[in-house]
């Protein structure tokens, strides 16, 4: 399963996330597809915020694990945020159409 925790402040505002773990929605030696889904989402936000939208990042990834976490450096600006809510819905519809099971998204506040 893969777990994606974004961390929010009081305010709401982000300050990163962290994905881990594998979808295995696929059976042995086949294409997991909805894996494939969430790196794309996950990598593709993490390029437009630092090549499109300049954003400072700290990024740690274990490519094996499926691990990335992502920490903010400062307040992003708005276009970022709204990058980010386009990352987090997109993983929340796979979830709901792939299950639980196979993706969690969770917030926690920091």
């Amino acid at each position: 399963m893969t777990t994606v925790t974004v961390r929010k402040d009081q305010k709401q505002a982000y300050r990163g996330f962290t994905c881990i773990g594998h979808a295995d929605y696929a059976g042995k030696n086949q294409p997991d597809i909805l894996c494939a889904a969430i790196s794309a989402l996950v990598i593709g936000t993490l390029n437009s915020l630092t090549d499109l939208a300049g954003e400072k990042l700290s990024v740690d990834t274990d490519e094996a694990t499926g691990f990335i976490r992502c920490d903010f450096q400062g307040t992003l600006q708005e276009k970022s945020s709204f990058l980010l809510d386009a990352m987090v819905f997109n993983l929340e519809n796979l979830s709901r159409e792939y299950g639980k099971k196979y993706l969690l998204v969770k917030f926690e506040e920091v």
